[in-house]
């Protein structure tokens, strides 16, 4: 008996992800660096499939049909290259290695053209879902040679997640472009998470709510436009009490929120690209402002938090600006993508990418419905501000958001990431900015140049002398 393919890794995701194939009737060979975790595996898991477990990495190589499919789940970075360095010896031209871990999108094009002269295969995989999608049906983003993606496709729809009776997964785009989709992927769900946060906040420190009416009022927002897997699962937290104390769960656990590195990635290629991520950039800064307990702690003492208003109702208006600052993040992750399409030239559609979404992954939400429809009616849609239909509905519910942020700067409560939505939208309205001010100082400092808006060319006032303006040519 030979394996369909093979699972380097059993850690959580690697696990999950082998028994998933395995649930779907295809025979897994599994294989981890500590043979130990293998026999824990083989222990837990041996009657949910056909596995064939090794505890030499030539036996779990051996025990692959051709051409050979290898998944690695391990950990991004050096880790990852170092496993490939140890399996490409093992494989021969046309099989296939396949990196499903949350890899830099920039690493995986590198690896891709090391492998490539060997004749080996190499895919950068996205995929979404925690662990309970990768058991279940994630969201997968494969990325490489579409010509060989034949070779695993069927593998990959298998264990992903369906939506209207089809798969959440679709060929992407050559080399690194699985894992930059993943990338921007993970900076909506930064922004994403942020936003319910400062919701939570705003309703429990403006309005006086407990966690158990916060929870009962995201609970009715999941069954309207704001329907969505965190929106769901942060019902659960917010109505979780701590069995220890009794207490709300969301008030003993601790306020310092970690990073995998996705979301500084996000920030560094959007910044790249010269695309604002206004929202995911703030959401970012957030937790790296969370971190500083002790300097909090410190200033809180010297500058203690304004008391807020418990009398006012925010609540009435905070379902309808949460919708407007998701479709901002999406907006900026989108125009994120079109400008990789520009400079890396990979072709990825949006509509696909958003159908990927739809299922499976942690970002999913009843709203990709209606992002699909804009970018199928136009595939090269600048923004979703810029669709007729958001922009209509944008325009109706942005006031929502505008009173909700002046009532958070009124009573004290840091709302970062709505207030970079908000100011992201106030800046696209404008046809005249205020940058032209900066142009201004530049030229006046460094003699920087600008342009006029009557009439084409480049040109330098002469500050220093008699301030006349002069053309540059060259």
């Amino acid at each position: 008996m030979s394996a369909n393919i093979g699972v380097f890794g059993l850690g959580v995701m690697g696990a999950n992800l082998a028994r998933n194939f395995a649930s779907r009737g295809h025979t897994v060979a599994v294989f981890n660096r500590n043979g130990e975790v293998t026999k824990e595996f083989m222990k837990s898991y041996e009657s949910e499939g056909k596995f064939i477990a090794s505890q030499e990495l030539q036996g779990f190589i051996d025990s692959l049909e051709s051409p050979k499919r290898v998944l690695m789940m391990v950990p991004a970075g050096a880790a990852t290259d170092a496993v490939i360095e140890q399996i490409l010896p093992l494989l021969k031209p046309e099989d296939i290695l396949i990196d499903a871990g949350n890899s830099h999108y920039e690493d995986t094009r590198r690896r891709e053209e090391r492998v490539r002269p060997t004749g080996i295969l190499y895919f950068g995989v996205g995929v979404s879902g925690g662990e309970e999608g990768a058991l279940k049906g994630p969201s997968i983003m494969p990325g490489g040679d579409q010509g060989a993606y034949k070779h695993i496709k069927p593998l990959l729809e298998s264990i992903a997640a369906h939506v209207d009776g089809e798969p959440c997964c679709a060929w992407v785009g050559p080399d690194g472009a699985g894992h930059f989709v993943k990338m921007v992927h993970n900076g909506i769900e930064y922004a994403d998470m942020q936003f319910i946060s400062e919701c939570y906040d705003l309703l429990r420190k403006v309005e006086g709510l407990s966690h158990a009416e916060i929870s009962a009022l995201f609970k009715k927002w999941n069954s309207g436009i704001l329907s969505s897997y965190l929106v769901e699962i942060a019902v659960e937290v917010l109505a979780q009490v701590d069995a220890e104390t009794g207490k709300p769960f969301l008030e003993i656990i601790s306020d310092q929120a970690a990073q995998k590195g996705t979301g500084k990635w996000t920030i560094e290629t959007a910044t790249n690209l010269g695309s604002p991520v206004t929202a995911i950039s703030a959401a970012v800064s957030a937790r790296m402002l969370s971190s500083n307990t002790t300097v909090r702690a410190a200033i809180s003492k010297l500058l203690p938090a304004k008391k807020t208003d418990g009398d006012l109702k925010v609540s009435n208006i905070i379902e309808d600006a949460l919708w407007v600052a998701k479709v901002i993040a999406y907006s900026e992750g989108m125009a994120m993508i079109a400008k990789s399409n520009a400079d890396f030239g990979w072709g990825i559609k949006p509509a696909d990418v958003i159908s990927l979404w739809r299922g499976g992954c942690i970002i999913r939400a009843e709203l990709l419905r209606d992002l699909k429809k804009a970018y199928e009616l136009d595939p090269a849609l600048e923004s979703l501000l810029a669709s007729p239909h958001f922009a209509d509905e944008v325009k109706h519910r942005q006031e929502k958001l505008r009173k909700l942020v002046g009532i958070a700067v009124t009573n004290g409560v840091p709302t970062m990431a709505l207030s970079a939505s908000l100011n992201y939208l106030d800046f696209m309205e404008q046809p005249r900015a205020s940058t032209a001010m900066i142009q201004g100082l530049r030229d006046f400092f460094g003699s920087h140049t600008y342009g006029r808006v009557d009439k084409p060319g480049v040109f330098h006032t002469l500050w220093s002398g008699n301030r006349t303006e002069v053309e540059m040519k060259g």
